[in-house]
């Protein structure tokens, strides 16, 4: 039995690793050494001094530079060019050079290139280079020239490539901060419209009080409760949100309605299932849910249009429980969905900034979105 978690932990550590930019670099060793590997006999019968062995050792030894290719290109691409002038080894520049590219973009590369270039150009003019590799100079610059610009030229593109990604993801990782924090504010924005109206309303009550125990012994306290819900409401104004208009109030379970007939009207159908003890929910949390729900019928329309949605409201225990269900769409719409793709983390943020939970997933041909909040109905 104490054999199982190990195997586990070996298999996890072996998956994080084969997943790492260092397996790349591995294999990319590897690739290089096996298209050398073919070139060993040649090697060894033009070179007096190398065997079949020793020519094999000293491209493997070679090729496991290119481990270094992220950290140090330069170091594959030093011993790619005195591999070029020994062994007249060309495989290996190939690779150092889009190690070049790809790592250190393309003013590198193209310096690169000039380099080794120059270093051919030195080499076809250095006595006892073989003749096979070209009688004359345009010859051998028809070889050579083509492999440096061919290798260099699609490292930038690699290089050019990891760049947008990386600029995609630094995009939507943005977006979803954005959408998060816009979703914050509009909590703030509920919690300030739906708080600060019953703070009004204990003060205007605490001053009808004061006035009614005029001269009585409580009239100072009443006085004191209404001056405090003052200053909260202030505080709340100054802290939450400061607006010069008045906000329309948050709409709850009772505009599910309007929303159910707003996704009939775009062609798919709304079952609204609402549970009586919902009802009772404070306006804090029926806001909530209509974000929700509001949200999940939106994209629903985008992704599935024309089918039919349900959505249930219910309250199990201490927990509200808000499901809106869709079948997947047997294909994609016609036009792509205009999608920020950011009303998941927007969702995700109220509810869990309500002690709650959301989850969306694929379940049995449909797409299902489950909220769980605190009821908070004791």
């Amino acid at each position: 039995m104490a054999r199982l978690p190990a195997l586990s932990a070996l298999r996890l550590r072996a998956e994080r690793w084969a997943a790492s930019p260092r397996a790349t670099d591995a294999v990319a060793a590897l690739g290089a050494f096996g298209l050398m590997l073919l070139d060993v006999p040649g090697l060894a019968g033009a070179d007096n001094s190398l065997t079949g062995v020793t020519a094999t050792l000293v491209l493997a030894g070679g090729a496991a530079t290119l481990v270094l290719r992220r950290k140090a290109p330069w170091v594959p691409f030093l011993v790619a060019v005195g591999l070029m002038g020994w062994l007249h080894e060309l495989t290996m520049i190939q690779f150092a050079l889009y190690s070049l590219g790809r790592f250190r973009g393309r003013r590198t590369a193209v310096l690169a290139t000039a380099l080794y270039v120059g270093a051919a150009y030195a080499y076809f003019n250095t006595p006892g280079w073989p003749a096979r590799h070209g009688e004359t100079l345009s010859d051998f610059l028809s070889l050579v020239v083509p492999i440096g610009v061919l290798a260099a030229s699609v490292g930038i593109a690699a290089y050019r490539h990891d760049l947008v990604r990386a600029l995609e993801a630094q995009r939507r990782e943005s977006a979803a901060r954005q959408a998060v924090q816009e979703e914050r504010i509009s909590v703030g924005r509920d919690v300030h419209d739906l708080v600060g109206r019953e703070l009004t309303v204990l003060a205007v009550r605490a001053e009808v009080l004061a006035v009614r125990a005029r001269g009585e012994a409580h009239q100072q306290g009443f006085e004191e409760l209404a001056d405090t819900a003052r200053r909260a409401h202030h505080m709340l104004n100054e802290t939450i949100v400061r607006r010069g208009d008045t906000a329309a109030a948050t709409p709850g379970l009772d505009g599910l309605a309007a929303l159910a007939a707003e996704s009939d009207r775009m062609g798919s159908p709304v079952d609204v299932t609402v549970a009586p003890e919902a009802k009772a929910l404070s306006p804090l949390r029926q806001a909530a849910v209509h974000r929700v729900v509001q949200e999940c019928l939106t994209n629903a329309a985008k992704h599935a249009p024309g089918l039919p949605v349900t959505v249930t409201i219910t309250v199990e225990g201490p927990s509200l429980r808000i499901e809106v269900r869709n079948p997947l769409a047997p294909a994609p719409p016609d036009r792509a969905p205009v999608s920020t793709g950011t009303g998941l983390f927007s969702m995700r943020e109220r509810v869990t900034s309500m002690g709650g939970s959301l989850d969306a997933r694929r379940e049995h041909g449909a797409y299902v979105v489950t909220a769980l909040l605190p009821s908070g109905l004791g």
